[in-house]
């Protein structure tokens, strides 16, 4: 930390964030959401896609104004996170996200330095998101250069692909802004093709035919089994079919690395869980998320 302070004040902030793991930072200016992105956004709920999700329709306007989250914000510094080994991996049952730890606790005890600095040295209040506060996370990120949205609705990062967990920083410390991108998916429809539930095809996503939302979100759940093979919480096809994440991606942090407890469990077992073993063999993981009987019923 003490030597990157030598540098300006926004290199200092990004050789932080790197120094806690993140593979791509960016600034942002705080700012009300476009006004384009706020519309769509009213017209996703409106039409009923956020289906279950209720807390995408809570909060709109700190959603929709960070400034809102915390008196005197400046800036949102945004961070993307890899959390695909080099030679990937792939569970039978569960999305390569879950298999280590909790995500949401991890990032955020490695941000908590970068905030200490961030009060230490700049005399800035701060708070840190992942994907648990009211916030545009891939807004914001596309907004700060980190990455662009791709059609699998992902923020997609260059050289690393779209298996990324988001995080931000939301600072009252001035910073200089970053860019937006100006690429983007170009002629690909890899995902759209590969969607096994048809979610990607339209300028609206489909939420109530994606498997990550019918495995996670969902309160009723899979009306008809899900094909053999298919994973029973979350989806990984579109990101793995993405283009920019066939390179060899930057090592993650070691705590999001899969717990080999998971790896060894199979399907069969998952299938008839009980609450006790769930609780135990989750209580560290996002899959805590859901419920032994909803991994039952995803199972069956």
């Amino acid at each position: 930390m003490s030597s990157s302070l030598s540098l300006c004040r926004e290199a200092a902030v990004k050789a932080a964030c790197r120094a806690a793991g993140a593979v791509a930072v960016g600034i942002a200016r705080a700012d009300a959401v476009s006004g384009a992105d706020a519309a769509a956004l009213d017209a996703w709920v409106d039409a009923g896609l956020n289906a279950d999700m209720a807390y995408m329709a809570r909060n709109r306007e700190v959603r929709l104004d960070p400034r809102l989250l915390m008196p005197g914000v400046h800036s949102v510094i945004s961070m993307a996170f890899s959390y695909r080994p080099p030679g990937g991996y792939c569970h039978s049952a569960i999305a390569d996200y879950a298999l280590g730890r909790d995500y949401h606790r991890v990032i955020k005890a490695r941000l908590a330095p970068v905030v200490g600095m961030l009060s230490a040295h700049y005399g800035a209040l701060s708070r840190i998101c992942v994907d648990s506060a009211p916030v545009l996370e891939r807004y914001w990120a596309a907004q700060a250069g980190v990455g662009f949205v791709g059609r699998n609705r992902c923020l997609t990062v260059p050289g690393v692909g779209p298996s990324v967990f988001l995080a931000e920083i939301i600072t009252t410390l001035e910073l200089v802004p970053d860019v937006p991108l100006t690429i983007g998916c170009g002629d690909c429809q890899r995902c759209v093709t590969a969607c096994p539930g048809a979610s990607l095809g339209s300028d609206r996503f489909g939420t109530t035919t994606c498997r990550s939302y019918l495995t996670i979100e969902s309160r009723d759940g899979i009306a008809e089994p899900l094909p053999v093979g298919a994973k029973i919480y979350g989806c990984d096809i579109c990101t793995r079919v993405c283009p920019h994440g066939w390179g060899e991606p930057p090592e993650p942090l070691p705590e999001l690395l899969p717990d080999p407890r998971l790896l060894a469990i199979d399907r069969n077992a998952l299938a008839q869980i009980t609450t006790g073993d769930f609780r135990r063999l989750f209580r560290d993981s996002a899959i805590s998320r859901i419920t032994a009987r909803k991994m039952r019923h995803n199972s069956r």
